[in-house]
């Protein structure tokens, strides 16, 4: 990608990456065929619980998510690709991967007053990007520059363009935010603008090369090899002066996407890896048996469903309101989530802080589902399922696909690997409904960063529902971007719950289910894990027993 052009097909992409996008997707393959992904590459960077003895050793963590999405800070929401930069780059500030709470990182402190329209960030003496030259205040505007051009898309501008007005350099070594309105829960999102060096990226074609896995950071690691579907890893490294240094000499990542060797790498006395995350809710009772510490972490994580809105009777809301009300979600959380799962009840998850239960909650009711198909004059209604085949949402499927059987809606299942479906996606391919799997908290808590994340003028989801032109998607944007403004955070707080009602009441892009994220380690090898309540892993604060 170029800076003044728009990002090409791939870079879209990655905004769902739980695929490696949306924050995260599963690719389910056969156990043959994943156990031959993870063995691919080079002999020395599939190392896995050796290379070394003591401190020295290899930490080596399995990530049930693929690593073949961007790896552009600005660009990606791929799961993993997040979570490999965060120990590879550094934001002005980061934030605590459980709590967000806020810390000084390329910078030297967070700014005094919240509720200040200026904010000025002096940078870390003595800090280096992994090549050896000087982070300057020339880096800070480069990257702020990606992410404010009305020219460039990124994913990133989905979180500053309405709140920052410009950020300009003072000096070598000091830069200032110019906020359009006093906007506190900002502070929380320079985590999300890590830091790329200019005298690399600014290069013809070299974002190219970052989508692809190029990185150049100024965090406590460096990556040194990477093999998309097979690993990628990393070494501490030496020059880095910042507040979480790392604790592990080198590391190895392995993507293994499906479940069966994810978990037996993970497990037995043959174990090849210290830590995963991902672990299936079947397999939690026998990781546990076997010594391992198994956690979960309640967040954001959901299986949506998304509609076309261009493809008759999907831009009829009765239609999409009945396909809601038909699914049996209590089944669905017990079937397939084993319990470790909620019914959706707004579009943000029941522990937010700005949860409120929606005026619409899809409660299963097959007859008033019947119902609203006959209001809106449609019968015999076939549908095809387009799915990203994560493990989990094709564990949901057949839920899915007798509550709609049922009601008479003809369902057909068409599971395939996320980056495809993304792909037809960004072709502008037809297609009817599509579910997949999201958690925003990838990003951040604040509900406004997640609505916006969903919905908005421009908004890539939106470009794929073929929604965003619509009178109702016209008012919610205006309603959305007055509760940003809003300085009184009670105020804000219930302008965006009214909103979340319109999104409800829509289901253009809207949950079925959240659920649990779980991660698994030895806690004999590792100390300080903390397990996230979305995908990935982050061992800044994690070091051997």
């Amino acid at each position: 990608m170029r800076d003044a052009t728009p990002a090409p097909a791939l870079h879209r992409r990655s905004f769902l990456k739980y695929s490696g996008a949306l924050g995260a997707a599963v690719t389910i393959t056969s156990t043959l065929s994943a156990l031959s992904a993870c063995s691919s590459g080079p002999e020395s960077t599939n190392e896995t619980g050796g290379g070394g003895e003591g401190a020295d050793r290899t930490l080596t963590a399995v990530i049930g998510y693929g690593n073949d999405q961007s790896w552009d800070p600005l660009m990606t929401a791929s799961a993993f690709a997040m979570a490999g930069n965060h120990h590879i780059y550094e934001g002005l500030l980061d934030t605590d991967p459980i709590s967000r709470e806020p810390y000084a990182a390329l910078a030297t402190a967070v700014p005094a007053d919240l509720r200040a329209t200026t904010w000025k960030f002096t940078l870390r003496e003595g800090a280096t990007w992994h090549d050896g030259q000087p982070v300057t205040a020339d880096d800070v505007v480069f990257t702020y520059g990606r992410v404010l051009d009305p020219k460039t898309t990124t994913l990133a501008k989905n979180f500053f363009a309405s709140w920052l007005a410009e950020v300009k350099k003072v000096d070598a070594k000091s830069v200032e935010f110019v906020l359009k309105f006093p906007f506190p829960d900002g502070v929380q999102r320079l985590t999300l603008a890590k830091i790329m060096p200019e005298h690399v990226f600014s290069k013809a074609g070299a974002l190219d090369g970052a989508t692809t896995g190029k990185t150049v950071g100024s965090g406590p690691y460096r990556q040194t090899a990477h093999h998309p579907k097979s690993n990628t890893t990393f070494e501490a490294f030496a020059d880095y002066n910042g507040p979480r240094k790392a604790a592990f000499k080198k590391m190895n990542w392995l993507t293994i996407v499906d479940a069966a060797p994810r978990v037996a790498k993970i497990s037995g006395s043959s174990a090849g890896a210290q830590i995963s995350d991902n672990i299936p809710y079947a397999n939690i009772s026998q990781l546990e048996k076997g010594g391992l510490e198994v956690e979960g972490g309640a967040g954001m994580n959901h299986l949506f469903l998304l509609f076309n809105t261009a493809h008759k009777p999907f831009d009829d809301v009765r239609v999409r309101q009945a396909l809601h009300y038909a699914i049996d979600k209590e089944k669905m959380v017990e079937a397939a989530l084993r319990g470790h799962g909620k019914p959706a009840s707004s579009f943000l998850n029941e522990e937010n802080p700005t949860y409120r239960r929606a005026k619409t909650v899809y409660g299963h009711d097959p007859d008033k589902a019947r119902a609203l198909l006959k209001e809106a004059g449609v019968s015999g209604l076939t549908v095809s399922l387009m799915a990203v085949n994560v493990s989990w949402i094709m564990d949901c499927l057949p839920t899915i696909k007798a509550s709609w059987d049922a009601i008479g809606v003809e369902t057909t299942l068409e599971p395939q690997e996320t980056a495809a479906l993304f792909t037809k996606l960004d072709q502008k391919k037809d297609f009817q409904v599509v579910a997949a799997a999201s958690n925003p908290n990838q990003f951040g808590l604040d509900a406004d960063l997640i609505m916006h994340y969903n919905y908005g003028p421009g908004n890539t989801w939106m470009r794929y529902a073929r929604w965003e032109s619509s009178s109702v998607a016209k008012d919610l944007f205006s309603r959305m971007d007055q509760a940003t403004r809003e300085p009184d955070a009670e105020r804000k707080k219930t302008m965006t719950q009214e909103y979340i009602d319109v999104v409800a009441e829509n289901a253009v892009i809207y949950p079925v289910v959240h659920n649990e994220l779980i991660t698994a380690w030895d806690a004999k090898d590792l100390t300080g894990v903390r397990p996230q309540p979305y995908p990935g892993i982050n061992v800044l604060q994690a070091k051997w027993v």
